[in-house]
């Protein structure tokens, strides 16, 4: 269920993707929490209509709601360590984007329109008290910063977790040559991963095809490993993985849009110190210069905007730092908090003129 144990060749399938090297195999190593077994079952199936549904986790209880926006491949397994701690204060719901986890398969292609109509069905379906604290890791920044744009009255403050670069061939214009060249040999593999899973071969003992799932997550039990191999085996996972992948470049290979505005809404990027890595020496410099140059604009984008930098973190900070997820995100939730009280002041005063 995870993106992270995507393993088909996962600098080939995420490198490229996301325009960053991830160096999660570390932050693996070394981590000690284990991922809980109710992962292993869908929680709450939302309705939203046309024989479709999306897999929805809530706990914890609040005046104010979290909701918890998941990476291009990941689904909301991702957040198991991040969720348990807010949920003493909040309450925090995070979800499986259609084709991912427990939810059914979405219409094609899957771009960030469809994610954004999704995420707003949901909220409107599962009855999600607005304005949300939405946070997003990786693509799921950009998910937010849409869907905030579209709905800025439902969103009362973001966290995104290390946005990924835009405009990355400005900066690193032979990392995106080799990107252009590799992601042929990319869709290639991806199509035949599809083709097994559409004639139930992925679980074969064919050694090419068993890339496509990798090995097991060290973070889950054997229940639960066997329970995200049984997912990723099906057919519309890859029809969901392919089409995401599509769409990336039309999505990171722009700069950030001079047009984006987010206004006052509290706005705070966690920025990874890790997230290149295992990029080739001569790529660094420019990988680096791409995305500080996208997260100093998404930073603008709000005249309340603040960016953190994460120490000791890969790109998934929600892994490796999942105390700094939740210290900015309290902060957040205290700044959505104060806001809803200076307008509830507002409206109480009476008229003096």
């Amino acid at each position: 269920m995870n993106k992270m144990h995507l393993k088909a060749g996962s600098a080939l399938l995420l490198v490229m993707a996301f325009c960053q090297t991830q160096a999660t195999e570390a932050s693996h190593a070394t981590a000690t929490q284990r991922m809980p077994d109710s992962y292993a079952q869908a929680a709450k199936l939302i309705d939203l209509g046309h024989g479709r549904h999306l897999n929805l986790r809530c706990s914890g209880n609040g005046p104010q709601t979290v909701l918890l926006e998941a990476g291009a491949l990941a689904d909301s397994s991702t957040w198991f360590k991040v969720q348990p701690l807010l949920a003493a204060h909040a309450r925090v719901c995070a979800y499986d984007r259609a084709g991912f986890g427990f939810s059914s398969e979405g219409p094609l292609p899957r771009n960030l329109d469809a994610d954004v109509s999704d995420l707003h069905a949901l909220i409107q379906r599962a009855g999600l008290a607005t304005p949300l604290v939405m946070v997003g890791h990786s693509l799921g920044s950009n998910i937010v910063r849409q869907y905030a744009s579209r709905y800025p009255e439902n969103v009362s403050a973001m966290v995104l977790l290390d946005p990924p670069a835009q405009d990355i061939g400005r900066f690193a214009p032979g990392w995106q040559k080799d990107e252009d060249t590799l992601s042929v040999q990319r869709f290639a593999f991806l199509r035949q991963c599809e083709a097994a899973a559409e004639k139930h071969e992925l679980t074969s003992t064919n050694k090419e095809l068993s890339q496509c799932l990798g090995g097991p997550d060290p973070h889950a039990s054997a229940k639960l490993n066997a329970v995200n191999l049984a997912l990723m085996s099906k057919p519309a996972y890859w029809h969901t993985v392919l089409s995401v992948l599509q769409n990336n470049p039309a999505i990171f290979k722009p700069p950030v849009s001079k047009q984006e505005t987010h206004g006052a809404t509290p706005l705070i990027v966690l920025s990874a110190a890790n997230t290149y890595a295992d990029a080739l020496p001569r790529d660094r410099k420019g990988l680096e210069e791409a995305r500080a140059h996208t997260q100093a604009q998404i930073v603008a984008t709000s005249s309340r905007g603040t960016l953190v930098h994460v120490a000791d973190t890969s790109h998934d900070i929600q892994i490796d730092q999942p105390n700094a997820v939740a210290k900015a995100v309290m902060q957040a939730l205290k700044m959505a908090k104060g806001d809803a009280n200076g307008r509830q002041r507002g409206r109480s005063e009476p008229d003096r003129g």
